[in-house]
């Protein structure tokens, strides 16, 4: 054991030596060839001082910054993430200004904007000499990710480590069941296409039929491409086919009274939105209540870029508990955990600029050829999509590699940056497709760190929705769902809004509801303004209206007393697949176009409208209706299936939330040695089956559990 630490040591020496040397012969070559940086007098100085004043500058910058990073960093985790990767930077220069003020050995000076450049190059070239040393000795590499882990708990575990397994859960955020065999039949994701024993070239059709037919299985894979080591299950999401939705079902295994991204509460007055830290904290308090337990990550679990804890005690970058303050937020310690490492730092950050200036050259290049269906991508948007595409994958990861060598029992992980690039950009584009590889390489890395954990781990790779391409809702008919409702209710409407055709035939059966004469100029019709106007809102190609002065859950009935064209309008409107409604009647309602009225429970009979949105909707439908926080009026965009398209109304050309094409076909691939997920010949549908799933899945690889009731701050949160 002594020779082993002995040995240990001399390679940590040897390594960091020759860092050493690296960095000195860097910062010589950047005084040579940068005019406001160098590290001599203005007389001049012999060789052999100058390569002395650089090793000392080099020596002295990679010891402060060992030093006095982690101290930095700590004091900027109040600073909001997207800011403290620019900052990055300008941390990196001004250490390098401090060690040039007072070398010893030279009398360099640098300008301050030229001290950024040098340290960037500087830690990204230690960062990689490191890497390149450390990675032919199995040890050095272990050694050198064991910093992002806890490593007291480390200690705790022993030389040995846990007997049982571990369970990765990797969430890639938005990636539909098709899209991830399309990417495999294209080799865009060979690490994937190892683990299904797939080959280049498959189609998506072959792909998808031999995955179907797999469902149970684990047949060896064709083709010569090697044995498989895990199986492709394709779930259906819910109605509302949204991250929100989806993973408080996966990770609290309940979803009940989740009717879409964003929804207006009528007893609170309040819009709730799934990705806002007040809502998702009350969203997990609502779910532990009703579930009665912590949740699927209550035993020894970590919580890694989610909406929601999952009951985990490990968290980071964990929505639910962002809203927190003091020392109960532990979200934001991932921060730490991975920013701590000045290389990490600087290759993340030089990662973000260079992701922005990708995102303005698509962009720019799709504004160029004219591209349809487009969606503006300027503003903000290039820095909020190389964060989530770069800044919170590479933290995430971190964290995952910091938690298996720690052994943790079970890890859950979102990657957002397909969801991110897909919505704006198209589900099947080729900036999409490039996120794909990227994350590919995630989960090679996250694989090849399990061979090194002090346990064996399992990956499961799953989503939690696709998305369904098409343009906007505005784009194809000159408004927006909301100014539509407006017209069907007779209330005024922007002029540009009134010009369209759908403007138009509002207008027109709002004057004919009324028994008013078709005109075609004058004043519009304008209600009393007595009643409120219509709260609506949009989740992708789902719609919901509610009217804020009615404490209850308006009926069909109400609603045509108040405003008679509404209903119809919505309805018979080309862009409008079906409405949901209560009805005094019948219960729940689906109206389509032509007058057809289907009663909820009688959609297994008779779909209607439906039959085009597959045989879950109808189900899928019955139980939104039953939330107590459905929205008056329930809006689903038409849908094309021989191309797959929705109408989103929102800004998006990639979009999910409702029902429709790709949004509703999630994935879960998991290990061949775990058992399948559901019966030969049966479907897994709901987030709800696919958490009872997963909780089987890490029951039996620890033995009988209990599950642990939710934590004091957990129900609070």
């Amino acid at each position: 054991m002594r020779d082993r630490r002995w040995r240990r040591l001399g390679s940590t020496v040897l390594r960091s030596i020759a860092v050493w040397a690296v960095s000195t012969v860097t910062m010589l070559v950047l005084a040579g060839i940068l005019p406001d940086f160098r590290i001599q007098s203005a007389d001049g100085e012999s060789a052999t001082r100058i390569t002395v004043a650089a090793a000392v500058g080099a020596g002295g910058f990679g010891l402060l910054s060992a030093l006095v990073w982690p101290i930095l960093v700590r004091a900027f985790l109040l600073v909001p993430a997207l800011v403290l990767g620019l900052l990055v930077f300008f941390l990196n220069g001004s250490l390098l200004l401090v060690v040039l003020r007072f070398n010893p050995s030279g009398r360099g000076e640098v300008a301050p904007e030229t001290a950024v450049v040098v340290a960037a190059v500087m830690s990204a070239v230690a960062s990689a000499t490191g890497a390149a040393l450390a990675v032919r000795d199995d040890d050095a590499y272990r050694r050198r990710l064991y910093r992002l882990a806890d490593r007291r708990r480390t200690e705790e575990l022993g030389e040995g480590g846990p007997s049982t397994p571990g369970t990765v859960f990797l969430q890639l955020d938005g990636v539909g069941h098709d899209v991830l065999l399309d990417a495999v039949g294209r080799g865009l994701m060979p690490t994937v296409a190892t683990w299904l024993g797939r080959s280049e070239g498959e189609s998506k059709e072959e792909s998808k039929g031999e995955s179907k037919g797999r469902r149970d299985g684990d047949r060896e894979g064709e083709r010569g491409a090697g044995r498989p080591t895990h199986r492709l299950t394709l779930w259906r999401t819910d109605w509302s086919s949204q991250t929100g939705a989806s993973q408080l079902g996966i990770l609290h295994g309940s979803n009940h009274d989740i009717p879409a991204f964003r929804w207006y509460e009528k007893e609170s007055r309040e819009v709730m939105v799934c990705n806002r830290p007040t809502s998702a904290a009350e969203l997990q308090r609502r779910a532990i209540e009703r579930t009665g337990d912590g949740g699927l990550l209550t035993l020894d679990g970590a919580s890694r870029g989610n909406l929601f804890s999952g009951g985990a005690d490990q968290l980071a970058l964990v929505l639910s508990v962002a809203a927190r303050r003091g020392k109960e937020n532990r979200s934001r310690a991932g921060y730490f955990a991975y920013f701590s490492d000045p290389a990490n730092a600087v290759r993340t950050a030089m990662s973000f600029v260079a992701d922005v200036g990708r995102e303005i050259g698509e962009s720019t290049r799709a504004r160029l050829r004219r591209q349809r269906p487009r969606v503006k991508r300027g503003g903000l948007y290039p820095f909020i999509r190389a964060f989530a595409t770069v800044v919170e994958r590479d933290v995430v990861v971190a964290a995952v590699i910091g938690d298996m060598l720690a052994g943790r029992a079970a890890v859950y992980a979102d990657l957002v940056a397909y969801d991110e690039v897909a919505h704006h950009s198209g589900p099947y584009s080729r900036d999409a497709e490039k996120v794909l590889g990227r994350l590919d390489r995630s989960l090679a890395l996250i694989a090849k760190v399990a061979e090194h954990a002090p346990r064996a781990y399992r990956i499961v790779v799953l989503s939690d929705h696709g998305q369904s391409p098409g343009e906007t809702f505005r784009a194809r008919y000159g408004l927006a769902l909301g100014e539509l409702v407006r017209a069907g209710c007779g209330l005024p409407v922007p002029r540009k809004a009134q010009r369209t055709h759908s403007g138009a035939e509002a207008r027109a059966t709002v004057r004919a509801a009324l028994h008013r004469p078709v005109e075609e100029g004058g004043e519009q019709h304008r209600p009393s303004r007595r009643r409120s106007e219509p709260i609506v809102l949009a989740s992708g190609n789902l719609g919901l209206v509610s009217f804020p002065d009615v404490p209850h859950r308006m009926s069909r009935e109400e609603i045509d007393e108040r405003h008679p064209a509404l209903l119809s309008t919505l309805a018979n409107h080309p862009g409008i697949g079906f409405v949901l409604v209560r009805s005094e009647r019948h219960g729940g309602l689906v109206l389509g176009a032509h007058g057809v009225e289907i009663p909820v429970d009688e959609l297994e009979e008779n779909p209607g409208p439906l039959a085009d949105f597959g045989p879950a909707a109808a189900a899928a439908v019955r139980r939104t209706h039953s939330f107590p926080h459905v929205a008056d009026i329930m809006v689903n965009s038409s849908y094309e299936p021989q191309d797959g398209e929705v109408l989103a109304f929102e800004e998006q050309i990639g979009s999910h939330g409702g029902l429709g094409g790709a949004q509703g076909e999630a994935f879960l691939m998991s290990p061949l040695d775990l058992p399948p997920p559901c019966e030969e010949g049966a479907e897994l549908v709901g987030a709800e089956q696919v958490h009872r799933v997963l909780r089987r899945w890490l029951r039996e690889a620890a033995g009988p559990q209990i599950p642990l009731p939710a934590r004091r701050d957990q129900r609070a949160a």
